[in-house]
């Protein structure tokens, strides 16, 4: 069995509308959110062997603010990407971890998780991925695989989803409740 993370960036800074959107930070909340969902993975107790993140700013970003004591490769390709571009990078691992995490943006990483787990393997967290993988948003999949070259569509089960909100309802969406 593999273990996968799935961690999408914390809410972007959109001040300077001349910024490239790879070129786009953080804002305020979204670092504070970036820190939250930081302790909030280190407390959940998987030992991640190591990040796959795309090298955009609010990625690299939302990593430092996180604190994670992970080893992180920054990977051109997951800069945007949807869920088959994800999943050949799972698919070309080498050395065989037994847990990766992977940084990005959605609408790819809902994607993936979604393509992952399958209907085959719905489950209620599957439910809650599927309506809405926020910002700072963190799923956790065991996938039913020995090698990161067998990861395929229906290999995995959501086995946990957490959102800022989730742990601070200051957190979550502005202008609801």
């Amino acid at each position: 069995m593999k273990r996968l993370g799935l961690f999408r960036h914390a809410k972007s800074d959109w001040d300077d509308m001349s910024l490239r959107d790879f070129d786009r930070g953080l804002n305020a909340r979204g670092q504070r959110g970036a820190a939250l969902m930081g302790r909030h993975i280190a407390e959940y107790g998987a030992k991640w062997d190591r990040v796959l993140a795309s090298p955009a700013k609010r990625i690299k970003l939302t990593l430092e603010s996180s604190a994670l004591k992970v080893p992180v490769d920054y990977v051109d390709a997951a800069y945007l990407a949807d869920s088959t571009t994800l999943m050949a990078m799972l698919t070309a691992i080498a050395g065989d971890p037994s847990a990766v995490m992977l940084a990005g943006h959605n609408p790819g990483m809902q994607e993936l998780a979604l393509d992952l787990a399958g209907a085959t393997n719905e489950n209620a967290l599957f439910g809650e991925v599927l309506e809405k993988f926020p910002t700072a948003g963190f799923a956790v999949l065991d996938l039913a695989i020995d090698k990161w070259a067998d990861c395929a569509p229906n290999c995995g089960r959501i086995v946990h989803f957490a959102r800022p909100r989730d742990l601070d309802p200051e957190l979550g969406p502005v202008g609801v409740g």
